[in-house]
Formats: C-alpha cells, structure tokens, sequence
C-alpha cells in the first residue's frame, strides 16, 4: 500500500495489445470545431420578429441590412409587409447581390 502521492500509469488495452486508453468509455476522442475559426461570412441582412403567443400584445419586426436600411414595425399588418418588404429587400440590395455573384 503506498502511503503518498504518486503519478498515474496509463491502463492498458482490454485485449492486450499494451496500447495505453485514451479517453473514458462514452468521450467523444475526435477533434472538435475551433470557435475562433473565420469561414469568411458575415451577417448582412437580419430579421429580428418578435410574435406574442396570445393575440393581446401585437407582433413587432425590425429589418436590418448591412447597407444602412434599418426599419421597424408593429402590429400584425405592418409586420406581415415589413417581412415582405424584407424579403424583397434581399433580392434587390447590392451588398447581397454582390456576394452571390462572387460565391
């Protein structure tokens, strides 16, 4: 019986091969994604709803896009065609069209 710290051996494998264990059985061992990695993309145009789910508070949109539109809405009727309009927006603004055509 050893009676003060001392360092941890590596287990060997269950069919004898001596190779050492590397992880506790059920841990993922593969390599994870990098956070810090830039893929290239970038947020150009945002549509941010916010939808009670009871009819008593009414709905409200904000669309944004990287090109300096900036446009809010309330109530259900407005925010339907803010959301159109947005929609429609993405086709036609030029910071979107440019990056399809370069991708």
């Amino acid at each position: 019986m050893t009676t003060g710290p001392r360092s941890a051996e590596p287990t060997v494998a269950l069919d004898g091969s001596g190779a050492p264990k590397v992880v506790a059985e059920g841990v993922p061992s593969s390599v994870r994604h990098d956070p810090d990695a830039d893929d290239g993309r970038r947020p150009v145009a945002w549509l941010h709803i916010v939808a009670p789910p009871s009819y008593g508070p009414s709905p409200s949109v904000r669309s944004w896009c990287s090109c300096g539109r900036d446009l809010f809405a309330a109530a259900r009727a407005r925010a339907l065609a803010l959301i159109a309009d947005h929609e429609q927006h993405r086709t036609v603004c030029s910071r979107l069209t440019q990056r399809k055509e370069a991708a």
